[in-house]
């Protein structure tokens, strides 16, 4: 990594001087450069997404922020992404969308109107800001790479866009106002906290994702199908993770450059869990081995560049065939995942798959006399202590969806067309769980998939992976 000569970060102590003849050598000789921006595809239908959010909201000011970098370590930050309901308003994409950017939605008579406040391209002319774009570590051309222009940033989202440093001065009229709160000081700054009104807000953000338009629901494909292309890329490389002392991180690897290739990244920090690791739900230290005869539980997901995620998981026997013990196991988590796949349907209740997958897994806990607790009462909560969590959870922008939805419309609500959501039952036999058999202990599976619910059942998204264990065994064999 190059040191800069000319200025570490804005502020740090060892800052030096430019030299002048360097400063203006600087501000001459650039070419022109203007590239026609085609409107993004999404732009169309977030502009529906805006005009519901108006039409929900009227006269009221509403402020979206796409949050700003967060430090790694010292001058270093991480990728930025924006948040998911700028992105869900905007259409914007990962790697164009400007850090610190801001969607405000000002009222009108017949609506609102909607400006995006975005840091324009770093300018070459030497004025107050003229000698960002090779100074400046954290937003110069430079060092990060070209931003749009206004006028790009406009064409591509089919919005007005104004400079960033107007933002304060837009916000100043005393016009009521609903924030999405702490993701940006002046916007935190420009209205009084109100915790009722930025909950309302926040609940109809994510209940507005909570149906997926056509647009969205190409983006979920491409997703999804990007995750089963990495999770083929991953059962090609156990062999060679067998060898490494941490074959988990190449595991991790494996997934994580398909992330890169084919789109923004993660949806979520990758889980490459092998052994008794899969006892722990979200490993993601990935510094393990992994071993013959055991499994390998890889739960990941392709974010697109449009920053919808996949997120599969399946166990896979490293050596290629399961033990008995796994096997036992491996099937009545398949058997689960099959009764709750089965609930999935227009109407039925959003809870009605996990109902329906753990009382498979009761039963069959039941079967081998593991039934928490002893011969008491039935209290099926018990079972807790061998799954832990959930069955499936809402997928989009985020991996965990619309978590900020209302029960009504989202734990309690029922399944409409347009929900994509996952099923992944799972059991966890800790290491050291002395309520069950020695042979079982150290044994963790999951199998996750996604799922569209559409006007007459459900689309499996990841059909394209083996499920059953006959069906996981010979693809693991079929890529030595």
């Amino acid at each position: 990594m190059a040191r800069d000569d000319i200025q570490p970060r804005e502020g740090a102590s060892h800052d030096r001087a430019v030299p002048p003849t360097l400063a203006e050598c600087f501000t001459q000789g650039w070419a022109e450069t203007a590239p026609a921006v085609p409107v993004l595809p999404g732009a169309a239908y977030a502009a529906t997404r805006r005009a519901l959010l108006s039409a929900r909201f009227p006269g009221e000011r509403i402020v979206v922020p796409a949050g700003g970098l967060k430090v790694r370590s010292n001058d270093f930050d991480y990728v930025f992404r924006p948040h998911s309901a700028f992105l869900h308003l905007t259409a914007d994409e990962g790697a164009g969308a400007a850090p610190d950017s801001v969607l405000v939605l000002e009222p009108t008579g017949t609506g609102h109107d909607a400006t995006v406040f975005a840091r324009p391209r770093s300018p070459r002319d030497g004025g107050p800001n003229g000698t960002e774009f090779y100074r400046d570590r954290r937003y110069g051309e430079f060092w990060t790479g070209r931003r749009r222009t206004l006028a790009e940033t406009s064409d591509a989202l089919g919005l007005a866009a104004l400079p960033r440093d107007d933002l304060a001065r837009a916000l100043a009229s005393n016009v009521p106002t609903r924030v999405v709160r702490g993701q940006d000081p002046v916007v935190d700054a420009a209205a009084p906290p109100a915790a009722g009104a930025e909950s309302e807000l926040l609940a109809y953000l994510s209940e507005l994702r909570l149906v997926k338009d056509e647009w969205e629901v190409e983006q979920m494909r491409a997703a999804v199908g990007h995750t089963v292309a990495a999770f083929h890329d991953v059962a090609g490389e156990l062999p060679t993770a067998m060898r490494l002392p941490r074959g988990e991180r190449w595991i991790e690897g494996t997934f994580n450059r398909r992330a890169r290739l084919e789109g923004y990244g993660l949806g979520f920090e990758t889980i490459a869990a092998a052994g008794a690791h899969a006892c722990v739900l979200h490993w993601m230290r990935n510094d393990g081995p992994v071993r013959d005869g055991e499994l390998l539980l890889l739960d990941a997901g392709v974010e697109t560049d449009t920053c919808y995620t996949g997120d599969v998981t399946r166990t896979l026997p490293v050596g290629g065939r399961f033990t008995d013990a796994q096997r036992q196991v491996y099937d009545l988590v398949y058997a689960a995942q099959s009764a709750g796949i089965a609930a999935l349907r227009p109407g039925a209740r959003f809870g009605d798959f996990h109902d329906a997958a753990t009382r498979v897994i009761a039963d069959g806990l039941d079967a081998w006399s593991l039934r928490p607790g002893g011969a008491g009462p039935h209290d099926r909560s018990l079972y807790g202590r061998y799954t832990v969590c959930g069955t499936g959870h809402m997928l989009g922008l985020d991996c965990h969806d619309c978590t900020d939805a209302r029960s009504s419309a989202y734990l309690d609500g029922a399944l409409e067309p347009g929900h994509v959501l996952t099923v992944e039952p799972g059991l966890y036999f800790q290491p050291d769980d002395l309520t069950i058999p020695a042979h079982l202990r150290g044994i963790g599976v999951r199998i996750e998939d996604d799922f569209l619910i559409t006007a007459d059942g459900a689309v499996c998204l990841s059909s394209d992976l083996p499920r059953a264990a006959d069906d996981v065994e010979a693809w693991v064999t079929a890529t030595r």
